[in-house]
C-alpha cells in the first residue's frame, strides 16, 4: 500500500525527530545537516552548543554553471567536496551526520562520500 504525500512527509518528520534526539553537534564535532528541496540540495555544519552555523554549501551555485539537474548525485558529490574543503580549512577532522530522515543512499550518500574524500571522519 502506497503512502499519500502527506503521510510520507509525516513519516520523514517522525524519523527526523527520532534522529535529532540522539545526535548533537559541538565545536570539535559539528552536525552535518542535509536538506533536499524539490530543486536543490543544502548542507550545513551546525554547532548546537553555541547555536551557530559553521559552514554551508548548496547546489544553487551549479544552477547556471553546468546546465544539469541541481539535484543529481554528481552535483551532491561536488557539494560534498566543496564543503569538505571548507571544513578542512577550518581544522575540523570529525563530524556527525544528520540525514534529516532521508535514507542513506543516492544524494545523501554521494554528499557524504564527497566529504569523506577530503579525509573528514563521520
Amino acid at each position: 500500500m502506497a503512502l499519500s504525500p502527506k503521510e510520507k512527509i509525516r513519516a520523514r518528520e517522525r524519523r527526523k525527530k527520532r534522529i535529532r534526539k540522539k545526535i548533537e553537534g559541538t565545536y570539535d564535532k559539528p552536525r552535518l545537516c542535509v536538506y533536499k528541496s524539490n530543486r536543490y540540495i543544502y548542507a550545513q555544519l551546525v554547532d548546537d552548543i553555541r547555536g551557530v552555523t559553521v559552514a554551508s554549501a548548496s547546489s544553487i551555485k551549479y544552477k547556471e554553471k553546468d546546465k544539469q539537474n541541481c539535484k543529481s548525485a554528481g552535483v551532491a558529490r561536488k557539494i560534498g567536496q566543496d564543503l569538505g574543503k571548507i571544513i578542512a580549512d577550518k581544522g575540523i577532522k570529525r563530524l556527525v551526520l544528520d540525514r534529516s530522515g532521508y535514507p542513506y543512499h543516492g544524494i545523501v550518500k554521494a554528499l557524504a562520500e564527497g566529504i569523506r574524500e577530503k579525509e573528514i571522519e563521520f
